[in-house]
């Protein structure tokens, strides 16, 4: 690990803990920690729970996408180079993005507009879209299905479509999330969500049938 590579990335993990620090003494002792899907908030806390929200977002991402490369058995991760690197900025930049976005909203008292987070998870779909004929076969990251994992050629088919599926899927849940009411809006991305991870999964059973036939 080369830590000025890494420094970029670090200091985007280290975002949500300084600006909770910067934070901390406007909040008051019990906050919202948990919201209904109208934005409404269902359950209160102590605000120190709101630490564990950049430990297991930002930070926690981090250091599982850093590992990963290490423990890969097959080494493939480590042929991706600057591509993995870019996607490990990118979901670590999400993870804090979102945590940020969770303090602010608590600082608050309340979420404001819950469908910005389902753009923001759009706007991750789309990117993901684009990383994903990249992936190089691995048992980490990308879509790991029993015929993925078996075949090359299947994977690398598999992730060609896949990336075109949320990619599309993507914008379509930023352009409902700016559109639609929060509850219906709610509905909608997790129908396109399990549209999106299903479709790639089914296309790699039929290429195995295929070449099986």
């Amino acid at each position: 690990m080369k830590l000025k590579k890494e420094l970029p990335i670090i200091g985007i993990v280290l975002l949500p803990f300084l600006y909770l620090a910067y934070v901390w003494n406007q909040l008051p002792t019990e906050v919202p920690l948990h919201y209904n899907i109208k934005g409404e908030v269902d359950r209160y806390g102590d605000k120190t729970e709101l630490i564990m929200i950049p430990i297991m977002m930002p930070l926690l991402i981090y250091v599982i996408l850093l590992a990963v490369p290490y423990i890969d058995p097959k080494k493939q991760i480590q042929k991706m180079g600057n591509k993995y690197h870019s996607l490990k900025l990118i979901l670590t930049l999400f993870m804090s993005a979102l945590a940020l976005f969770i303090i602010h909203s608590t600082k608050s008292g309340g979420l404001g507009n819950p469908n910005i987070i389902f753009m923001i998870v759009g706007a991750l779909y789309v990117v993901l879209g684009n990383y994903f004929k990249t992936i190089k076969a691995n048992y980490f990251i990308g879509i790991r299905t029993p015929w993925t994992l078996e075949n090359e050629t299947i994977w690398k088919e598999t992730h060609k479509l896949g990336g075109k599926v949320w990619f599309v899927g993507g914008l379509l849940g930023i352009i409902c999330s700016l559109l639609l009411d929060t509850q219906i809006n709610f509905k909608v991305f997790m129908g396109i969500t399990i549209v999106i991870a299903l479709i790639p999964v089914v296309y790699s059973y039929l290429l195995y049938r295929k070449q099986k036939d």
